[in-house]
């Protein structure tokens, strides 16, 4: 007796994407494409879905045709850091401003790994924070408070 080599992981996630694309393809398929140069509403998402598709197509090969990978367990500390880091940059973003949020959920974030050093991560974080300053707020212009009110 043989056994199948199939990665049914691999192979149910590949199926499903080429059903999100199928879907994608479907729901646009009354909206104007176009081209690069003059793009209709219809044209990212068919180029998204067509992506979409071809890693579906990749994942479902792959899921035939490989031997079953288990995938690791999942740990609950670097889960439940980065839900909190993301929970608390969207409660508090506007409260205490981009500055103060993005250094708050950067270490929480850095709460994921046992490997990450204190002053390393304060100082990611600081710079981090200025870099969203620079980005959000000075060059596109976002109507995003820096500091608390």
């Amino acid at each position: 007796m043989t056994r199948l080599r199939i990665d049914l992981q691999d192979l149910l996630f590949g199926l499903f994407l080429v059903a999100v694309a199928t879907g994608t393809l479907v729901a646009t398929r009354n909206l104007t494409v176009g081209h690069a140069a003059d793009m209709g509403p219809g044209y990212m998402p068919r180029v998204v879905a067509f992506a979409l598709m071809g890693f579906g197509l990749f994942f479902t090969g792959r899921g035939l045709w490989r031997m079953r990978v288990g995938i690791a367990p999942v740990q609950l500390r670097p889960l439940l850091a980065i839900l909190a880091s993301v929970g608390v940059f969207a409660l508090t973003a506007e409260r205490l401003g981009l500055a103060i949020a993005s250094i708050v959920t950067v270490i929480l974030a850095s709460l994921a790994t046992r490997e990450g050093r204190v002053v390393e991560t304060i100082a990611f974080a600081i710079l981090l924070s200025g870099a969203a300053v620079l980005l959000f707020v000075k060059l596109l212009g976002l109507p995003i408070p820096i500091w608390p009110r």
